[in-house]
């Protein structure tokens, strides 16, 4: 019986599989090919990787990739987990300051991108204005300046997406027993202790998860950066999508675009790992 049924539910998965796989595999498949193969600037073979791992301007994308995700990572965690904290004390309204929280996740990349660069607008943003309000100096060119730029961007990316590693932690602290947080506090245990022997080590898991999931995110995010720079001025904030998408659809040069594409799925595949192999002990 268990057979039959084990049967059944295979034939019935097996359109939405082989859908699946049609739309994720070719254009994998695709662009592995094109990342090989003749008609471009790249040549035949090697050619296009031998191109991209000479070239200046994916050695100075690769750098500022780890960069960003490391920094946009490192301040989500912090910040994420200390307004999910916050969020989980029994307060007035806390359904109120939970929405507030989660607004700028809410923000598409783009939108966000658009919204961060008018406000840093060297003559119009509203962050010259209140410097120039307070008497802070003259107009700063946040979005110019090679170092500043990916400063600015990184600080827009942590205000828009430490939502989303918020919601993990979040979830993560209402599973812990609130009798471990009584008990500590009969003990006379103070609050900095109890975070480091009870809060810290039931998280440990979802502090994982969420710095995993965050990296890949982070790692192939488009639209903010391109909002904010195009990733300008150079390529002082251009990170590995973003040159994927130039070498496409602005040079139109596809066995070097492809064989950078290449690059950044085998990093994110490198950064899916972790989590896979998470998953898969769970399950057991």
């Amino acid at each position: 019986m268990s057979s039959t049924s084990s049967r059944a539910g295979y034939f019935f998965a097996a359109p939405a599989l082989i859908m699946l796989v049609v739309i994720l595999g070719f254009p994998a498949i695709m662009s592995v090919a094109q990342s090989f193969g003749a008609g471009s600037q790249g040549g035949i073979g090697l050619g296009a990787y031998r191109r991209l791992f000479a070239d200046q301007q994916f050695a100075a994308t690769l750098f500022n990739t780890g960069v960003f995700v490391t920094s946009v990572v490192a301040m989500h965690l912090v910040l994420g987990l200390g307004v999910a904290m916050l969020l989980n004390m029994d307060v007035r309204a806390r359904w109120l300051f939970r929405v507030i929280a989660i607004l700028p996740w809410t923000m598409p990349d783009v939108i966000g991108g658009l919204i961060f660069r008018f406000i840093f607008d060297t003559l119009t943003g509203g962050a010259n204005t209140v410097l120039a309000m307070l008497h802070l100096g003259g107009p700063i060119d946040w979005l110019g300046d090679p170092v500043l730029s990916l400063l600015t961007v990184i600080f827009a990316e942590v205000w828009r997406g430490y939502p989303y590693v918020m919601l993990i932690l979040l979830a993560g602290l209402q599973t812990i027993p609130r009798d471990q947080y009584e008990a500590a506090q009969i003990d006379g245990v103070g609050a900095f202790k109890t975070f480091i022997h009870i809060t810290l080590p039931n998280l440990r898991s979802m502090i994982f998860l969420a710095v995993v999931l965050d990296a890949i995110w982070e790692c192939r995010l488009f639209g903010m950066i391109y909002g904010m720079t195009g990733g300008g001025p150079g390529y002082s904030t251009q990170n590995l999508s973003l040159l994927v998408y130039k070498s496409y659809f602005q040079f139109f040069d596809t066995a070097y675009a492809s064989s950078a594409a290449v690059v950044l799925a085998a990093i994110l595949m490198v950064l899916a790992i972790p989590y896979v192999r998470l998953t898969l002990k769970e399950d057991k």
